[in-house]
């Protein structure tokens, strides 16, 4: 239970639904006893009022004691159907209680998971798969909903059952009433024995279903390239086997659980045996009556659902551990990138002092003593091969990631002294892999915006030289875009992307290698109008085109994380270094491909 324990907190602050509710459970529960002692009073009724009807046979009177006797029965036949609507109200009640508690729990655990999967660092991200982060946020509150609602609620009612029966029983016969629970320490032993095996089982069945929905998640994201390497068959395949391996460990629990009912059911067969059978020794004695008998039969049916419903429940409560342990692991997780400063208006000065940084999730040194000043108006460039760090430049302006050693200042103030909220609202970012949501263009572009500002969109569109495909389409602006913008070709995705972060108006905008699905031509009109919309303001630029920062105020050329050349074009030019080799290279394939 100590996973378990995590949800305390919710319980005090619906305890005006909790507290009524196991009220409710025992008035319902009162209401069930008190049938089994109409019952032996009517029974005991019936069979003194049977000797004295034969004792008058042939008298008049007969009728008038069989007419006596059968009102009598009557009225106990109502007054059992009262107490049974009684009941039934207060189980009404008993639900509208718990369940709604349940429920409104499940809704802020999700929000608070959620909220705090936002606040995590993109790190977390990179260590733990979409399908796992998705499966614990839905399947595994839905888990220990179970356990917040029906859990609790079975439990208190079994609770209470067992104590105001059991409580009845020892009030008519304490002997009668220890043979009658007898089977139950086998009860309570077998619980604490399958109760392990139980967890055990649960926490490898949602390990298996977060690896099938991780699968399904990847797959259907993937699916042209399936396609296009006709893998459809090997994926099917693939997916069985995750089927297969779901439906075995969850084959595994239901066993355990077939075998649980079962003997739950035999123990109280037995306890129904022995009551019978020491309660007619009881009988004969004249210590007990035949309606106890009755009375101790209804008792022990009586306590017969909830006996049933404690393994159900038993799996129930393990299951929402095991999930809520899952839970726990993430929302202990604690964010790497911790928000500590207050707002700051960003100039747009970025300097890197001496700034390393490795992976933490794969050990790779990406950067090493990187030192360079970036100044407001000025557009800088970074080029290198691929790995050699530059997205890792961009990642540490945005505090994507803290560097291991070295400072990052914007306008002489660290990064990490800064409001992040803040900062990252005056900061544009195209990354090097676009992502588009499943909306309209124009709703994608004016992401950054809570209202719709539709004359900035247009402009933002033109300023990123895509208007004239937007107005293309049927509806225009209101063109539904499909899931990671697969409606799109790579240039317009990556143009929308661009769009989006110029409608900001950012005092900083960076572009990750986000121009390499463009052509010659629309690259220079892109970066024409960059020119006049971030004067005054910080342009970080992260090609592999020497013909996308030709332009630039100052180039840095990059390789396995450190920054081998800077200058400008006619700078690097006249070094005949790595620059110059990679611009000859670069010339060499334009002219063959020509």
């Amino acid at each position: 239970m100590k996973d378990l324990a995590y949800l305390n907190k919710f319980f005090l602050k619906y305890r005006w639904h909790f507290i009524p509710g196991i009220l409710f459970v025992i008035i319902s529960n009162v209401f069930g006893v008190l049938p089994a002692q109409v019952i032996r009073v009517a029974f005991d009724l019936v069979t003194e009022n049977i000797a004295i009807y034969r004792l008058y046979s042939g008298f008049e009177k007969q009728n008038v004691i069989y007419d006596i006797f059968g009102s009598s029965l009557f009225l106990f036949g109502v007054l059992v159907l009262i107490l049974a609507l009684l009941r039934g109200m207060f189980l009404f009640f008993m639900r509208q209680t718990l369940i709604l508690m349940s429920r409104h729990i499940e809704y802020d655990l999700k929000n608070l998971i959620y909220r705090h999967y936002q606040e995590l660092s993109l790190a977390f991200y990179r260590r733990h798969s979409t399908g796992d982060l998705m499966n614990r946020a839905t399947e595994d509150v839905s888990r220990v909903r179970m356990y917040l609602g029906p859990g609790i609620m079975y439990t208190a009612n079994t609770l209470a059952v067992f104590v105001l029966t059991v409580g009845m029983m020892l009030t008519v016969n304490v002997r009668l009433t220890l043979f009658s629970v007898l089977p139950l320490p086998v009860l309570v032993l077998v619980i604490y024995y399958v109760n392990s095996i139980i967890n055990f089982r649960s926490e490898k069945i949602q390990e298996r279903l977060s690896a099938l929905s991780s699968f399904v998640q990847v797959t259907f994201s993937g699916i042209r390239v399936i396609k296009s390497y006709v893998r459809e068959n090997f994926i099917r395949d693939s997916f069985t086997a995750e089927s297969n391996s779901y439906k075995t460990h969850s084959m595994a629990l239901v066993k355990v659980q077939a075998l649980f009912y079962p003997l739950m059911l035999l123990l109280i067969g037995i306890s129904n045996i022995i009551i019978i059978y020491v309660g007619g020794v009881e009988v004969m004695k004249g210590t007990v009556t035949p309606g106890n008998i009755a009375e101790f039969i209804v008792y022990l049916n009586q306590l017969t659902f909830p006996v049933i419903a404690l393994g159900w429940v038993t799996s129930l409560i393990q299951r929402a551990a095991a999930s809520q342990k899952r839970i726990n692991e993430f929302l202990h997780e604690k964010s790497e990138i911790i928000s500590t400063g207050a707002p700051h208006h960003v100039g747009g000065q970025i300097t890197f002092d001496k700034v390393s940084f490795t992976y933490p999730e794969t050990g790779i040194e990406a950067l090493k003593s990187v030192s360079f000043t970036a100044n407001p108006g000025e557009m800088v460039a970074i080029i290198g091969r691929t790995g050699s760090g530059k997205s890792t430049v961009a990642n540490l302006i945005m505090r994507m990631y803290d560097a291991d050693k070295g400072h990052i200042m914007i306008d002489d103030k660290t990064v990490d002294n800064i409001d992040l909220e803040n900062y990252r609202s005056q900061v544009g970012f195209v990354p090097q892999e676009v992502f588009l949501f499943s909306d309209t263009i124009g709703r994608n572009i004016a992401f950054s915006a809570d209202i719709m500002d539709q004359p900035r969109v247009e402009q933002a569109a033109k300023d990123a030289a895509v208007y004239k495909n937007i107005i293309e389409f049927d509806k225009g602006f209101d063109t539904m875009i499909g899931e990671r913008g697969i409606t799109l070709s790579g240039g317009q995705k990556q143009r929308v992307s661009i769009a989006r972060a110029i409608f900001k108006q950012p005092q900083i905008l960076i572009f990750d290698d986000c121009l390499s699905a463009v052509d010659t031509r629309t690259e220079e009109e892109i970066l024409n109008n960059m020119g006049q919309i971030m004067n005054g303001k910080t342009s970080i630029i992260i090609a592999h085109r020497i013909s996308t920062i030709k332009n630039a105020d100052q180039i840095l050329v990059m390789d396995r994380g450190e920054i081998i050349e800077r200058g400008n074009h006619d700078f690097l030019m006249q070094q005949r270094g790595a620059y110059f080799e990679l611009y000859e290279k670069q010339l060499l394939e334009e002219q063959e491909n020509a």
